[in-house]
């Protein structure tokens, strides 16, 4: 079964591609990293177990504690296993950031010590989460594999290639300096075609597909940097982003914004480019007859479908990370017209609705594509070729 199973994925004509993706993997997994910082080279970080805390050190006032809370740990891998010590848990009046731990509890520490000296600081870092996190990944890769099969594990390929491309190769670009807005076509174009190519494989589909998510992308990065501009929006609407300019680097922070907001809806252009192809594509198996003409139309009924639910999927997905802002908006009893012209609800909107833009304009330029690459026997021809 396993062998049949092994020749039936080499048959595939997604095989050559899903071989040379797995090898981009490798490679850029081996690949180091650009910035690292000579002070974490110092430390070790370990697991550790606290064994007993102190909280004598800590004030309270009101809902927010502050001050130091002293850990006893005991390391549980690393050069130091099984080494016994203290550790400092600084306390700084946020409930978001601060933690407190209780004996029992499993931290995340780095360690600082000196080969055949011992430990000398320890320093609790947060709660450890790395086997909650590795538990949820295992599961969604296993569930992906038991229900989709040997697409199941081209899309974890696709998952893992995509994680590792905005690790290694986005956010390091962006950090040098690079042309953000260019640097995000180019990954976006770069990503769209890796998964849509693992999909399909070397055929027409694929052409078709990635045709319509790429013109898709195009309008949205196009409207994004108009509407910015007209907005007058500052890219240090993103989270964390203005700390960035205080430790030397030289960046644009609006083009960046405007990069993440079509790269950000880029995910759900591939999905309605690849539905729709994949809709036109068994209309013309039904009836190889048909015209193109025909076939768009199909596509473009498909599209109308799709369309229904996906034009507020952005604004779910945006929306719920700012249910806690919005709570405040309304107890407070802002104006909507207050909010609205916030700068940082205003970004949010241009979010939503270019990249929205993005999903809607994606359905008829995937129509179009589709009809014109799948309908006909010169195209018959065409995908011969490309099958070799």
């Amino acid at each position: 079964m396993i062998k049949q199973y092994y020749n039936k994925c080499v048959a595939s004509k997604s095989f050559i591609p899903t071989a040379v993706v797995l090898l981009a993997v490798l490679v850029l997994i081996v690949l180091p990293d650009r910035f690292v910082n000579p002070v974490y080279s110092q430390f070790e970080t370990s697991k550790a177990r606290v064994i007993s805390v102190n909280n004598n050190g800590i004030q309270r006032a009101g809902i927010v504690a502050y001050g130091e809370q002293r850990c006893v740990v005991e390391l549980l891998d690393g050069r130091y296993k099984g080494t016994v010590a203290e550790a400092m848990n600084m306390l700084s009046g946020s409930l978001g950031t601060d933690k407190q731990y209780r004996a029992g509890d499993i931290a995340l520490v780095t360690v600082g010590g000196v080969q055949g000296q011992g430990v000398y600081k320890i320093s609790m870092v947060d709660h450890y989460r790395l086997n909650y996190q590795l538990f949820l990944a295992g599961a969604f890769m296993l569930l992906l594999i038991v229900l989709a099969g040997w697409i199941g594990v081209r899309a974890i390929l696709a998952f893992l290639f995509t994680v590792l491309c905005i690790w290694k190769m986005l956010i390091p670009f962006l950090l040098a300096g690079y042309q953000p807005i260019l640097c995000g076509l180019l990954i976006t174009a770069i990503l769209t075609t890796v998964i849509i190519i693992l999909v399909y494989g070397f055929d027409r589909r694929f052409i078709a597909a990635t045709l319509g998510s790429l013109l898709g992308t195009g309008l949205t990065a196009l409207l994004a940097i108009i509407f910015v501009s007209m907005s007058k929006i500052h890219g240090a609407v993103m989270d964390y982003s203005e700390s960035l300019l205080y430790t030397g680097f030289q960046l644009n922070l609006t083009e960046i914004f405007i990069a993440s907001i079509f790269i950000a809806s880029s995910g759900a252009v591939m999905d309605i480019a690849v539905d729709i192809t994949s809709a036109v594509y068994e209309v013309i198996e039904a009836n190889p007859a048909i015209s193109k003409a025909a076939a768009m139309k199909a596509g473009l009924n498909v599209g109308r479908t799709v369309l229904g639910t996906m034009s507020t999927t952005l604004l779910l997905a945006y929306s719920g990370g700012y249910i806690g802002l919005l709570m405040v908006f309304v107890a407070q009893g802002t104006p909507v017209l207050n909010i609205l012209n916030l700068n940082y609800i205003a970004a949010e909107i241009l979010n939503t609705m270019i990249g929205s833009f993005g999903l809607i304009t994606v359905a008829p330029f995937t129509a179009v594509t589709s009809a014109t690459l799948l309908a006909g026997s010169k195209n018959r021809a065409a995908e011969a070729f490309l099958q070799g």
